[in-house]
């Protein structure tokens, strides 16, 4: 080694956060900084290690998914199926206290199961139920914590793009995260509902029924409502996920199956077109490519930190803080809570997966019980300053009138608190993510 490792260390993360502190992407941030220090330490056969660990990463068939899982939910924006999921659960549900923030959730618990994105149904609900929620006299921070909550569901549920980069990390099954995800992500969705259901009835002020008249309709107009909106946008869940837990096909199967349920779906819709479906695939190469990059930089940056010993470093120092290993546990997850405080998910996973994975094997825990418990402490990210991008995609296409302090900020702190509740219960009951995986 030329230099050092403890500098070579300080060098990496210092170059790390130098980088994200100037505001330069992620992906080439990690590889710069992955460049100069490996350059440093090994010489030149670094480039050719590191050209190997690319070529390796980027033959992985399961990355495959990202792609098409992307285009799927591109396509599920653009076909207005989140439109009318929430025109007709509006009916079915505007005669409840809090009826259609409940609404919301239940449409943004289906749309994460059909798009495994989390952009998208903030922002559908943000155009669409936000602004009939305040229009009812709905509490502006109920109703925005509401959207922003209900949409960090998509990151979450299968089919999760976070989960499908997750797996080749750790070495998991990308389908057996995603039944291990379906528990935690369902457990959450109760959650919101139970705690806008009961705020709603103790202070019926903060989310007011409709009144009969103006969700007065027949029988038959409700079913022909859940039979357009409902139906379509669950047979397409179903061919997602269905596939995966019947072992049909595999992940990479099951997202070219959904991408092409949702051109269907936007046929059924009227919403296709030529146009739609050139934006969709240019939309898609724009994110996809985004991930795949950061993706790459993330596994040479640490295949670095692995050749200069920094696992060893990591293990040591955990060990050194205790040797109850629930301890050291809690360290691992309040580390992605703490990182997910000035990152997204993408950069998180690269760096943090390959680095605590060994460590929990010599734990003993369950590796895919601690992958949920790590991906539901990221989910955090989502609603918790200064990253929190579910709050600012909601800012982004808000109406006039609300505040992001006062009513975006302040209504996201008690999901923030039910999603750090459904962590404890994980602990305490492992079974709500073993229990489908070990049907399998």
């Amino acid at each position: 080694m030329i230099v050092d490792h403890t500098v070579l260390l300080i060098m990496l993360f210092g170059g790390l956060l130098l980088g994200l502190g100037i505001g330069f992407p992620v992906g080439f941030v990690l590889l710069g900084s992955s460049i100069l220090v490996g350059f440093l330490g090994f010489g030149a056969p670094f480039f050719s290690m590191m050209t190997m660990r690319i070529f390796e990463t980027m033959h992985n068939y399961v990355l495959v998914s990202i792609i098409l899982f992307i285009f799927m939910g591109v396509m599920l924006e653009r076909s207005g199926a989140g439109e009318k999921l929430f025109s007709s659960l509006h009916v079915l549900f505007g005669g409840v206290k809090g009826g259609l923030a409940l609404a919301t959730i239940l449409v943004a618990t289906i749309m994460a199961a059909a798009t495994g994105i989390m952009g998208a149904p903030v922002i559908i609900m943000g155009l669409f139920a936000l602004p009939q929620m305040l229009k009812r006299g709905y509490d502006k921070a109920l109703s925005c914590g509401t959207i922003c909550a209900g949409g960090t569901l998509g990151i979450l549920i299968p089919p999760s793009i976070m989960l499908v980069v997750y797996g080749p990390m750790a070495g998991l099954s990308v389908g057996k995260l995603f039944l291990g995800a379906f528990g935690p992500g369902l457990l959450l969705s109760f959650l919101y509902v139970l705690y806008i259901f009961v705020r709603c009835q103790l202070n019926p002020s903060l989310g007011p029924a409709i009144p009969e008249e103006e969700r007065n309709i027949s029988l038959g107009e409700k079913f022909t409502l859940i039979l357009t909106s409902l139906l379509p946008t669950l047979l397409l869940i179903l061919a997602v996920l269905g596939t995966i837990f019947f072992g049909v096909a595999a992940p990479t199967e099951a997202a070219a199956v959904g991408s092409l349920a949702s051109i269907l779906l936007a046929i059924f819709y009227k919403r296709f077109s030529f146009k739609m479906l050139k934006e969709a695939l240019y939309d898609t190469t724009y994110l996809s490519s985004m991930i795949l990059i950061i993706v790459v930089g993330a596994f040479v940056f640490t295949g670095t930190f692995m050749l200069i010993g920094g696992g060893d470093i990591v293990s040591e120092a955990l060990f050194s803080l205790s040797h109850n290993r629930w301890i050291i546990l809690a360290i691992m997850v309040f580390c992605f809570f703490i990182f997910g405080l000035f990152m997204e998910w993408v950069g998180i996973v690269p760096i943090l997966v390959p680095i605590f994975t060994p460590i929990l094997s010599r734990l003993g825990f369950d590796p895919l019980w601690a992958a949920i418990l790590f991906c539901v402490a990221m989910q955090t990210s989502f609603l918790t300053p200064p990253m929190a991008p579910a709050l600012f995609y909601l800012k982004g296409v808000a109406p006039e009138g609300v505040q992001f302090s006062s009513h975006i900020v302040k209504g996201a702190i008690p999901f923030i608190l039910i999603q750090l509740m459904a962590l404890i219960l994980l602990v305490c009951f492992p079974k709500i993510v073993l229990y489908l995986p070990s049907l399998g």
